[in-house]
């Protein structure tokens, strides 16, 4: 994965974004194998939705989250997914295709 340290992306909110499976991160920002493996796993949901099909899904159900408790952000499937196996070293080997369906609620 090809890292990218900048002033400008993400938003001073974030750590991290992962664009079309490049990271970009803010400068200072200390890199963890737990954020590179979060940022793999949405490259393996990129992939599996040709990328543009990713992007739409993200902003739809964030828009769509919008109005729950709490930030849409942390309720968005391709989100949990990522955070509840960031830190399984394994889990990109044994994933199935689509996995982050089970994280809709």
């Amino acid at each position: 994965m090809k890292i990218i340290h900048n002033r400008f992306l993400p938003f001073r909110r974030y750590d991290a974004i992962n664009i079309c499976g490049i990271l970009f991160c803010r400068k200072g920002v200390t890199i963890t194998t737990d954020l590179i493996q979060h940022e793999r796993i949405h490259t393996a949901q990129m992939l599996e939705m040709l990328i543009i099909g990713f992007y739409i899904w993200y902003v739809v159900e964030w828009l769509i989250r919008l109005p729950l408790h709490g930030r849409a952000y942390t309720h968005i499937a391709f989100e949990r997914e990522a955070y509840a196996n960031m830190d399984d070293p394994n889990y990109l080997l044994h994933r199935k295709h689509y996995a982050w369906v089970k994280y809709l609620r």
